[in-house]
């Protein structure tokens, strides 16, 4: 079992500290499962609740199914990412990667053990939070990281409100895609990624899934596959 370095200081909501130091005090305390550096502040979540963890596990299962009929794309849950110089931990992300003409990369850290951990370097495509409320950081000091670091496409899901909001870097700015009608949401940089909000926030998998695949047999999906694998 691994043993804390006592030399090595804890790791404590609301410290200063560097992306580098930042690491080595999480990287001594394995026990701790999610925390943040925005802004080169130290953020470290409440325990996460069922209401959390429903629609989060269920915005991964969309990107695992889109991932899996759309080559060169790669998602990922809860990985610390480091994007400028912090490190946050999305809910989800979805990337495409560095062979398909993504922007990040993976990065190989060396801890002071000797060991490695892989981590992704850069801005994913995609980033996607379950955020308690639009007070949650989420939607203030980490949207601010997200938008600087040039992450062209991040989905919110507002528990409290019972909202979803997915940000479209449009410029050096976030707008919001539109809602079609029918309640849909439809990825700009994921050709074929479609959400159904209202089925996402009635916890209606089957027809969270179904939307999504409707997307998937699009033309613009079709087109999406075509052009990746071009680049490939």
């Amino acid at each position: 079992m691994a043993t804390v370095d006592e030399d090595i200081a804890p790791l404590i909501a609301g410290d200063k500290l560097t992306r580098d130091e930042f690491l080595r005090r999480w990287e001594a305390r394995p026990r701790i499962k999610k925390a943040e550096l925005i802004g080169g502040i130290v953020y470290m979540p409440s325990p996460v609740s069922i209401d959390h963890g429903d629609p989060d596990i269920t915005l991964g299962g969309i990107f695992l199914v889109y991932a899996a009929a759309t080559p060169g794309c790669q998602p990922s849950s809860n990985a610390t990412v480091f994007m400028l110089d912090d490190a946050p931990q999305p809910d989800s992300h979805l990337r495409i990667l560095p062979e398909y003409g993504g922007r990040s990369r993976i990065e190989v850290h060396r801890l002071d053990d000797g060991n490695e951990r892989r981590y992704v370097r850069g801005a994913p495509e995609l980033a996607a939070e379950i955020c308690l409320s639009s007070t949650s950081y989420d939607l203030h000091q980490k949207l601010d990281l997200y938008r600087n670091a040039g992450v062209p496409e991040y989905l919110a899901v507002l528990l409290r409100e019972q909202q979803v909001r997915w940000h479209r870097l449009r410029g050096n700015a976030y707008e919001l895609l539109s809602v079609s009608p029918e309640g849909i949401i439809r990825s700009e940089v994921f050709p074929g990624l479609w959400l159904n909000v209202p089925a996402l926030l009635a916890g209606d998998m089957a027809q969270v899934l179904a939307t999504l695949q409707q997307g998937i047999g699009s033309p613009e999906h079709r087109a999406f596959v075509e052009h990746l694998q071009k680049r490939s």
